[in-house]
């Protein structure tokens, strides 16, 4: 199979990943459908899209007509069957949960074709973990998009020992096509490339904030102005998710048993409570009372 050959992409939960790749996706050409358990997702997604791409039309990234056909190409439903039973390839976005992906990626195998080729956007997982349950290991691979997915442009795939190098080839086609640079990373580790060292970075300052060296928002200072990091690592946990980071944490001490591993108390403290970052108005900062720039 060729990229010709791939016309239709399903892109499975409409959060905030999903819809963003799910919108990639009808901008680079091909036929898209947005699946989603709830259809409150799907119309917060639509509205989110609406809001975001009205924004690049303002600001000269695409004309309307553009716009409105790759509107055109993209479509919504709760149904996975829908979704999924015609479509050439196939990218989850769902919660970052091992026992999930599996019962999710078992349902692609049964209701996609044959040739279909199935990706997972997890940031920590190797899809070996997750193939093992479908007929088609060959076919399934790591292609790790990065928050917010209309803005950042790279994207990991990643290979296992049985993934073909026709759907690492055709991964990377479809990344190019949707307008990203891919990168191959010819073996898996568990969180890739880019979240190994961001996971370095982040447990060193929450490890920092927690034996009382300085308050989170001087080491997220410190980050930025001395390191000339956009943005620091509290700040970016409240962007991407704490719950995200919660759950990689989790995943990796289900792996290794090692209790360095383990969530920070600090992280759990905000998981518990709700405090998710920006998604929920608060999480290391509080948004509750400002505009949240989107972008």
């Amino acid at each position: 199979m060729t990229l010709e050959n791939i016309n239709r992409i399903a892109v499975i939960g409409a959060g905030s990943m999903g819809h963003q790749i799910a919108m990639l996706s009808a901008l680079g050409g091909f036929e898209t459908y947005l699946q989603d358990i709830e259809q409150s997702s799907l119309d917060k997604a639509k509205e989110s899209l609406q809001f975001q791409m009205n924004k690049w039309v303002t600001k000269g990234k695409i004309d309307q007509p553009s716009l409105d056909a790759a509107f055109s190409r993209l479509h919504a439903t709760t149904d996975l069957q829908t979704a999924v039973s015609e479509a050439d390839f196939v990218i989850e976005a769902v919660v970052e949960k091992l026992d999930v992906k599996r019962d999710l990626f078992a349902k692609l195998d049964q209701f996609a074709p044959p040739h279909a080729i199935l990706a997972t956007n997890s940031s920590t997982i190797v899809n070996s973990k997750i193939a093992e349950v479908t007929s088609r290991p060959e076919k399934v691979c790591n292609m790790h998009f990065f928050f917010p997915p209309l803005v950042m442009d790279c994207v990991e795939v990643v290979k296992s020992e049985q993934t073909s190098d026709e759907a690492a080839d055709l991964a990377m086609a479809v990344s190019k096509k949707m307008n990203r640079t891919a990168v191959l990373l010819h073996k898996e580790i568990s969180g890739f490339i880019a979240n190994r060292i961001l996971g370095a970075l982040t447990k060193e300052a929450v490890e920092l904030y927690e034996e009382g060296y300085a308050s989170f928002e001087d080491i997220d200072l410190i980050c930025k102005k001395a390191l000339n990091h956009p943005i620091g690592p509290f700040a970016l946990m409240d962007l991407s998710g704490i719950d995200v980071a919660y759950f990689v944490n989790q995943q990796r001490y289900a792996e290794t048993n090692d209790p360095a591993d383990r969530p920070a108390a600090c992280i759990e403290e905000k998981v518990k409570a709700g405090e998710l970052g920006r998604k929920t108005g608060k999480g290391w900062y509080d948004y509750s009372k400002k505009e949240v720039k989107q972008s």
